[in-house]
């Protein structure tokens, strides 16, 4: 069964369009991060807010690049290369929208933005949209924990 080119180039205009706002803030953000702060681990810093937007930026260029197969694949049909490409791509992406909490706060507008729009378009699974509005309306940086004992426990009551 060939997949629908037009809902591929509409998923893959949304996340190119969202790696580009967050090439952006990472951009910005490298300017002024001082080569001698990158050592600060701290949540909210300007090193873990640069790593942070390039773990989110880095998700969504995956994405994108396996909605490109899929739409490649299913042009040449090649209909199950471009399903096990689809199915890929949807997996949970690594870094997004994790990424945000090392971030400081307030987070960029591009940034604000491309989440917004990544959550609204229903590639991914729901459960990213409830971690987007997490992330979303988190007052302050995250991770990495001042105290690694105390989140240690707090991620254990978390499964239980």
């Amino acid at each position: 069964m060939s997949l629908d080119l037009a809902e591929l180039t509409r998923f893959g205009r949304a996340l190119e369009e969202a790696h580009a706002l967050l090439e952006a803030d990472r951009k910005r953000l490298e300017q002024q991060c001082e080569r001698n702060s990158y050592a600060d681990a701290t949540a909210g810093s300007p090193t873990q807010t640069l790593y942070g937007v390039t773990l989110l930026s880095g998700a969504m260029s995956q994405a994108l690049t396996r909605v490109a197969l899929a739409a490649g694949y299913t042009s040449l049909g090649m209909d199950r290369r471009a399903e096990h490409e689809l199915v890929t791509a949807r997996m949970y992406p690594v870094g997004f929208p994790s990424g945000a909490d090392r971030m400081a706060r307030p987070l960029g507008e591009a940034t604000v933005r491309a989440m917004e729009l990544i959550r609204d378009l229903g590639f991914f699974e729901a459960e990213i949209s409830i971690a987007v509005d997490v992330a979303l309306a988190a007052p302050q940086a995250t991770y990495p924990p001042a105290d690694w004992d105390a989140y240690g426990r707090q991620r254990r009551t978390w499964t239980e």
